[in-house]
């Protein structure tokens, strides 16, 4: 079976890319990083760095959480400075989804 020419992409999904690509590129203008630096830092070539940047939705998630966490963008909520490497605990969420998605934590009354 062939792989599709392009695939279909939610705006929501385009958008969060985007962003995602634009928080990359600020925090590695605002520590001075160089592109072939920060590619060479996260083990990718800067034409992936330049996709990433720009928020191309087919770049790896990998890729993309590495080099954020290079430049200390906050993936998760609770993360105030940058990403680290630490166990997820329940409830947290990415930094990147708004408000109103997430679920409040409600109580189910289970007694017959």
């Amino acid at each position: 079976m062939s792989k599709p020419a392009q695939r279909a992409m939610s705006r929501y999904a385009l958008e969060a890319a985007r962003l995602l690509g634009q928080l990359i590129r600020v925090g590695r203008i605002e520590r001075r990083i160089t592109t072939a630096e920060l590619a060479a830092r996260a083990g990718i070539s800067r034409a992936l760095l330049y996709r990433i940047e720009r928020g191309d939705p087919g770049c790896s998630v990998g890729a993309a959480f590495e080099t954020a966490a290079i430049v200390g963008v906050p993936l998760f909520a609770s993360d105030s400075h940058a990403v680290s490497a630490r166990v997820i605990a329940e409830g947290e969420r990415l930094a990147l989804l708004p408000k109103s998605i997430r679920g409040t934590a409600k109580v189910v009354k289970d007694e017959f």
